[in-house]
């Protein structure tokens, strides 16, 4: 499970990533040359169970991470080290901060609570931007950073109903 990047000019694959892991949910930078993405780094014996599940064609990725990287040197930089599942990134306009969902703070009640985070490209300054006890997650600012949408289970009218949110982006 591995990104790869399409050129539509040549035709040709090029892969990304390369790790033993579930790698997903990448997207560009707004210099398009930097991208975002969620994955796993299972160590043993997770390595193990994630091997055998990929061999079903199965992921049940729970523990993931924020990574983020040049798509011209590949290195890959990991960015958050919380526990949990944290997904669903998104650069900020500035290419300096990104936004993402988490559970690592309610973990301790299940984890079953997602809220939005903001946290800089080097992992510090990790700040909570959404407080509601429902599920906040698929965060993305418009181009010119003014408006955020996100996709949260808040005033449903149905277990697990989704509903989209935009909000003026304040900083």
């Amino acid at each position: 499970m591995d990104l790869w990047l399409y050129d539509f000019d040549t035709q040709s694959l090029r892969q990304l990533t390369h790790e033993l892991g579930y790698d997903g949910g990448a997207f560009f930078g707004p210099d398009s040359r930097t991208i975002v993405w969620r994955a796993s780094r299972p160590k043993a014996p997770q390595a193990d169970s994630y091997k055998t599940l990929l061999s079903q064609g199965l992921v049940e990725p729970s523990e993931l991470q924020i990574f983020v990287m040049n798509i011209d040197s590949l290195v890959p930089h990991q960015v958050t080290h919380l526990p949990g599942a944290n997904w669903a990134p998104f650069f900020h306009p500035s290419g300096k901060k990104i936004l993402f969902s988490s559970n690592h703070h309610t973990l301790d009640k299940g984890g079953r609570q997602f809220n939005l985070f903001l946290i800089n490209l080097d992992g510090t300054g990790l700040e909570q931007v959404t407080f509601d006890p429902e599920f906040d997650a698929f965060p993305m600012f418009s181009p010119d950073g003014k408006k955020l949408i996100w996709a949260s289970n808040r005033n449903g009218k149905k277990p697990r109903e989704t509903n989209l949110f935009i909000a003026d982006w304040v900083e």
